[in-house]
């Protein structure tokens, strides 16, 4: 079993035991070192966009998903608080022809990976309808298409259930209601009070899913039903959803706006 243990600011030493066919072997230890490959911080200025040269964005709606906002550039939308976090803010108002706003960033054509540790650092927001994701997608996604492509569902959420997130995998036969999927439930605690880390740590043939080093899910190819579309390049997301298919409309009791705090992503890659 591969596990990441490691403090960001320095290489990661990943400790891989390996059983000898020989029964009268003992195991032996391998480290394998991991780096720091590709970062945001989220540092600057209250109101200034997120830096333009890791990240752009998705403008528009829908997604497929039957969302009812419609995600912008604006700062309104998404913009640095000055305090060390990128804020993503979904908001009630009238633009575009929709009566929701929000937004949805993208490292495509910037950074794109192909395994590592891709983690963020997150707090939540709450309420009917409201569908935040730390997600990533196929970087082929132009080319060969949904699911084709490949889905990793890092974290998204049902902000009308606050104790819960769930890690996720699409592809070509298991996509959609019928992705390989499993939830994580907080005990004595949701998602919307404080930050927590949400991390994938993506190997050939195999992905594993953390809540705050807590691992809950593994996938590999023995697994899903259809073909591992998963051994590529992938970008990462990050989004507030209104609406949509997973999670219902929002209602009389959603509170808008609501914000999506990320305190930092960080991907972390075998060191050449």
């Amino acid at each position: 079993m591969t596990r990441y243990i490691c403090r960001w600011s320095i290489p990661i030493m990943l400790l891989v035991t390996f059983l000898a066919m020989n029964c009268d072997s003992n195991p032996i230890e391998t480290e394998i070192t991991l780096e720091l490959a590709w970062q945001d911080e989220f540092e600057g200025p209250a109101g200034q966009l997120p830096d333009p040269t890791k990240w752009d964005y998705d403008i528009g709606t829908d997604w497929g998903n039957n969302q009812l906002e419609y995600d912008t550039n604006r700062p309104e939308n998404v913009s640095l608080d000055g305090q060390g976090n990128l804020t993503i803010v979904a908001r009630e108002e009238s633009y575009m022809n929709r009566n929701y706003t929000s937004a949805r960033i993208v490292t495509r054509g910037k950074f794109e990976t192909t395994y590592g540790k891709i983690e963020a650092r997150v707090k939540l927001p709450t309420g009917q309808g409201i569908w935040p994701a730390f997600w990533m997608l196929g970087s082929n996604f132009e080319t060969v298409g949904w699911p084709q492509c490949g889905e990793i569902d890092i974290m998204e959420y049902r902000g009308q259930e606050p104790q819960i997130i769930h890690g996720s995998l699409h592809g070509p036969g298991y996509s959609g209601g019928n992705a390989l999927t499993r939830r994580y439930y907080l005990a004595d605690d949701r998602f919307d009070n404080d930050f927590h880390v949400f991390t994938v740590e993506w190997t050939a043939g195999e992905i594993k899913w953390f809540v705050d080093d807590i691992h809950y899910l593994t996938a590999n190819p023995s697994e899903v039903d259809g073909e591992w579309v998963f051994d590529h390049s992938f970008y990462i997301i990050l989004n507030i959803a209104v609406g949509g298919n997973f999670v219902g409309s929002p209602d009389a009791t959603t509170v808008f706006p609501q914000t999506m705090l990320i305190d930092y992503v960080r991907v972390y890659q075998e060191a050449n």
